[in-house]
């Protein structure tokens, strides 16, 4: 059974856990890297990972970017969001549709 795990600092990803999801909170890159790894390796169909880190990490998800499993997607932190996301659903829905339609 695929899993849906959630990575980034503590205060931003503990609210995830009363939605059933898997919470890992890291405090810097290198725990969210490795996390990211162990958890592709685990059957983990979803990972959410927050902008701040995805911001450092741009080798590990160009990694699993063309992967069926595990699709990662960025969410906006406690300190807001960086707009990192949401480009990446615009060129996501650019090479699936041919056009920018938002």
């Amino acid at each position: 059974m695929y899993k849906i795990a959630v990575i980034g600092d503590k205060d931003s990803v503990l609210g995830f856990k009363a939605l059933g999801l898997e919470v890992h909170p890291v405090d810097d890159v290198d725990q969210a890297r490795r996390a990211v790894h162990t958890l592709a390796k685990e059957n983990c169909a979803i990972i959410y990972l927050t902008e701040q880190l995805a911001a450092q990490m741009g080798q590990e998800i160009a990694r699993y970017k063309d992967s069926l499993t595990p699709a990662i997607i960025l969410i906006p932190g406690k300190e807001g969001s960086l707009g990192i996301g949401m480009a990446n659903v615009k060129t996501a829905v650019e090479r699936a549709v041919g056009a920018d339609i938002l």
